[in-house]
């Protein structure tokens, strides 16, 4: 079955290839005629998957699929939220946006070092966060609505060669001490946010369009 992915991140593409298997060809966005940036300007994951989906449905006329990822960490108040991807910036630089969070923590922390010093009782800062992914499949017109999270923390500096993304500094609590960008893809694919949504989305195609797998 053929599917737009609304990405032009190639690490994004080949994960969801690996992760949705034979019987899915993904296709990018300008390969069906629409190589502009697709809007994203919803308030939450949810409303950004689907503004981009309907865009590059309605663009496209294919059925698609758009994805929308939010890092939340706990001691920033959840951010950086729906600005993951652009948190340091317009340029969507994920050093710089990854730099940003380390140091915003070490902020955190030394704020209430301070504030414990002066005899006042603050709470260990938390380094807790989570990916939470919100996938929206259009096909033939129709909306369906996917959703994973994967739980973690913030590592105190960058560690791997592998992922993408923040992908350097979040520790999943299934892999203790070691980033998502220090164990293997496989690895990776089996605990991820979009690997849970995506295989969603794939139980729900192939329970309610199998036939549509040779469209």
């Amino acid at each position: 079955m053929k599917l737009v992915f609304a990405t032009g991140n190639s690490g994004k593409l080949r994960e969801a290839s690996e992760i949705l298997g034979e019987g899915f060809e993904l296709v990018t966005p300008a390969q069906v005629g629409v190589p502009e940036d697709i809007p994203e300007t919803g308030k939450t994951l949810r409303a950004n998957s689907i503004q981009k989906a309907q865009y590059l449905y309605d663009k496209s006329g294919s059925n698609c699929f758009a994805d929308d990822t939010g890092l939340e960490v706990d001691a920033l108040g959840g951010a950086p939220g729906v600005y993951t991807a652009r948190y340091a910036g317009e340029d969507k630089d994920f050093v710089k946006n990854m730099d940003k969070v380390l140091h915003e923590l070490e902020v955190v922390a030394s704020e209430a070092r301070m504030a414990s010093s002066l005899g006042l009782k603050v709470k260990p800062v938390s380094r807790r966060a989570r990916f939470k992914s919100v996938i929206t499949l259009i096909i033939n017109g129709e909306k369906h609505i996917f959703e994973g999270s994967l739980e973690g923390k913030i590592a105190y500096a960058k560690s791997g060669n592998g992922g993408f993304g923040y992908d350097p500094i979040f520790m999943p609590d299934e892999y203790p001490g070691q980033t998502l960008a220090d164990i293997t893809e496989e690895q990776k694919n089996e605990i991820s946010h979009r690997g849970k949504a995506l295989r969603a989305m794939g139980k729900w195609l192939a329970d309610n369009f199998a036939e549509g797998r040779q469209a």
